[in-house]
């Protein structure tokens, strides 16, 4: 039986390029920095997490929320082949109990925000905004896009974004915990606008602060779809 599965809706991936010396500390034993064309990303993701199962039982008032995360992507050769995969250095969410549990069994990185958030059809656009609140500041991700969904590319950076099927968090200097994200592949809505406002010393440090002088390198929305995840193990070196 799957330990999670749920959906994962309206995807809103905002991309940077930083130096990947910054992401060193973060990098899980037995993985390494995962590039595309040479380029080292970090991604602001919201989106949200429905229809909640954790071992095939729902968890009352636990199964539809919002998530706003702060991830980058790392790979594993293992059995002749690269796993590509992401690693969580945030993720926020509006409930205690799902960052509990998700900090306790998959050493993960959770913390517990108060958050909204507003979906808008309109005539020819969508629109989707997702909100979380820190010392008294709502932070906002805001992104206007296309009505109809399109593929997304083989080779493309989107699919660098969007196509990870794996999850590492880091324990120690040599244990790391690998688990398997299953899905279909994702359609994207194409974006037309993004209007977002992160105070990112606010939600992820000084570490991170520099991000607010950065253009995106690149915007994108994920429909989404059911998720599963399974498999989870540790790795020691």
């Amino acid at each position: 039986m799957s330990f999670l599965t749920a959906e994962w809706n309206n995807l809103a991936m905002i991309n940077y390029v930083i130096d990947p010396t910054i992401l060193e500390k973060y990098v899980p034993p037995g993985t390494e920095l995962d590039f595309f064309e040479g380029k080292c990303y970090v991604s602001f993701i919201g989106f949200l997490f429905e229809k909640v199962k954790v071992l095939g039982l729902k968890i009352p008032f636990h199964t539809d929320f919002e998530e706003v995360n702060l991830r980058f992507y790392v790979r594993r050769f293992e059995n002749g082949a690269w796993k590509r995969g992401a690693v969580f250095i945030s993720e926020i969410v509006p409930k205690f109990a799902i960052s509990f549990v998700a900090n306790t069994f998959y050493n993960e990185h959770y913390e517990t925000f108060p958050m909204k958030h507003t979906l808008k059809v309109k005539d020819n656009s969508r629109e989707f905004i997702y909100q979380w609140k820190v010392n008294s500041n709502w932070n906002t991700i805001q992104v206007e896009t296309a009505k109809n969904s399109i593929p997304i590319e083989p080779n493309s950076e989107a699919e660098f974004i969007t196509e990870h099927y794996f999850g590492y968090n880091k324990v120690s200097e040599t244990e790391t915990i690998e688990y398997q994200v299953t899905h279909p592949r994702w359609q994207q809505y194409q974006v037309i606008k993004n209007s977002s406002s992160i105070n990112f010393e606010d939600v992820y440090g000084k570490e991170f602060a520099f991000i607010k002088d950065l253009e995106p390198t690149s915007v994108f929305f994920a429909v989404g779809s059911k998720i599963s995840i399974e498999d989870k193990r540790k790795i020691k070196l």
